[in-house]
């Protein structure tokens, strides 16, 4: 790991292009408008951004359905399409220190993150998605001697993606990676908060022999880029990640356009069940901190609504509050700095306005509380938790995206799988027990895309990731992630 001041270095060396790429090459936006990259830590300018709109995506939507329809890419052998992707995922790992600076000083993500997490997993998507290209086979069905049925999975085309700002690099990977594995061009609007990894990714996918127009990157905003996307009639998939109430939006742009496929990774209110037969309440209490803190909270599965058992709850938050104090926010350049700033000052809003409704709602505060913001230095916020919550207020029921913990109780079992479904959000959830039968039965019971046991947030490449009910369809990750990207052909023959 690199030094402080080595980090700082690096960040200040780099040249940042914050133009379009489409069709192989940087552009301006066609309006020739830009809007700022600021780096949440220090409130500094780090480069203008093309603002993209409608005519961005007339131009990138055209050049990727003429390269896939030209079937440079989509007709490429699959073992040579793997090879360009696995050429790809070195490239990644040769400019990995780069790729970390960007993400950390695009949306303040803390470095020591982005070097054990973020870039290790989207070299790793990269490679294991590549590898399972030509892994893939056909089927033959059973049918009356006479016929023959063959069953096989087709690239759908151009496939837009819609992704976040608090896994800026690491989001990308989970949808392109498939989606180009698969044979399908691609379009990208990566937030606007966040997209500077995403065009440095981009020309690096030229480097490595990705056709022209396969794979472009269109920065600029939802209401522009975003929703032009969705309402385009050439474009045949559209994959998001991002808050509820733009998923359903786009949901509605699909049916106003072409009917296109979405799939949708939206918002999440994990539950995190604590109960009474955990053996080790100290490692509960420091991976609960760590559900909620890591990332300053910026996580779509969050563990930001706890339950714990009456009976420990006074033992645990002890032990809670405790380790919520090794969160420190701090320079995100800094490889000591566990918890970076918020990505803007709307955000660090929003968290100020949850904790003053917690409250007044009648919440206690055990650590934490109103952000002292200083214009100039940053959009930092404390790590909060909140004690004496229930279901009924509105900052257990909503969404924050910031270091915001509600602490409930319950009595039994059954009272806490009720507790945790009574969310519109099935994202997450994680579960404290040494009981064996209790972990399977409540798992069962937890509506939910994703349950962790005695554990939180782990995973890899090979298991899905997504949710239910509002949290919204679809997976990433995984070979369930490349059922997304293909279509399935069934081709009858009367022998």
């Amino acid at each position: 790991m690199k030094s402080h001041a080595e980090w700082k270095a690096l960040s200040e060396s780099l040249i940042l292009n914050g133009q379009a790429y489409i069709n192989g090459s940087f552009q301006a936006a066609v309006s020739g408008e830009t809007f700022p990259s600021i780096n949440p830590a220090t409130e500094a300018k780090l480069a203008d951004i093309a603002s993209c709109d409608q005519a961005d995506v007339d131009i990138a939507v055209d050049n990727a359905l003429q390269t896939f329809r030209s079937g440079v890419w989509s007709e490429m052998a699959p073992k040579e399409r793997k090879n360009v992707l696995l050429k790809l995922a070195d490239l990644i790992e040769q400019h990995q220190d780069e790729f970390a600076v960007l993400d950390t000083m695009d949306m303040g993500k803390s470095i020591s993150e982005m070097v054990a997490i973020d870039v290790p997993d989207t070299i790793d998507c990269f490679r294991w998605t590549a590898e399972c290209i030509d892994k893939i086979y056909g089927e033959i069905a059973p049918t009356a001697p006479g016929t023959m049925a063959l069953i096989s999975h087709e690239p759908v085309g151009v496939v837009a993606a819609i992704t976040p700002w608090n896994y800026p690099l690491m989001m990308v990977a989970w949808k392109v990676a498939p989606a180009l594995a698969a044979g399908n061009s691609v379009v990208l609007k990566p937030s606007e908060k966040a997209c500077l990894s995403a065009l440095r990714l981009a020309e690096l996918a030229t480097e490595a022999g990705v056709p022209d127009g396969a794979f472009n990157v269109l920065p600029g905003f939802g209401h522009t880029a975003g929703k032009a996307l969705a309402l385009h009639h050439d474009v045949h998939v559209l994959a998001f990640t991002g808050s509820t109430r733009v998923a359903g939006m786009l949901m509605e742009y699909a049916g106003q356009s072409n009917m296109k496929r979405v799939w949708l990774e939206a918002g999440g209110k994990s539950p995190n069940l604590i109960f009474d037969d955990c053996d080790d309440i100290k490692a509960a209490a420091a991976t609960s901190a760590a559900a909620i803190f890591s990332n300053q909270g910026e996580v779509c599965i969050a563990c930001s609504r706890i339950y714990v058992q009456k009976g420990i709850k006074e033992e645990f938050i002890a032990a809670l509050t405790e380790a919520a104090a090794r969160f420190l926010p701090g320079d995100p350049l800094d490889p000591n700095t566990n918890m970076g700033p918020m990505v803007d000052s709307a955000q660090l809003d929003t968290v100020r306005r949850y904790i003053q409704s917690g409250l007044e709602e009648g919440g206690t505060l055990l650590c934490g509380g109103e952000p002292e913001y200083v214009e100039g230095k940053g959009f930092f916020a404390k790590p909060t938790i909140i004690a004496d919550a229930n279901n009924k207020m509105t900052f257990v029921k909503e969404e924050i995206f910031g270091p915001v913990l509600a602490v409930c109780e319950f009595e039994s079992e059954e009272e806490a799988i009720e507790l945790a479904n009574d969310s519109q959000y099935g994202l997450g959830a994680a579960i404290w027990t040494s009981n064996l039968s209790r972990a399977h039965r409540v798992s069962r019971k937890i509506q939910s895309g994703m349950v962790w046991v005695n554990t939180w947030g782990e995973g890899d490449t090979t298991v899905p990731f997504g949710g239910v009910k509002a949290s919204g369809n679809g997976r990433d990750k995984s070979l369930h992630a490349l059922e997304k990207y293909t279509e399935l052909k069934n081709v009858w023959i009367r022998l």
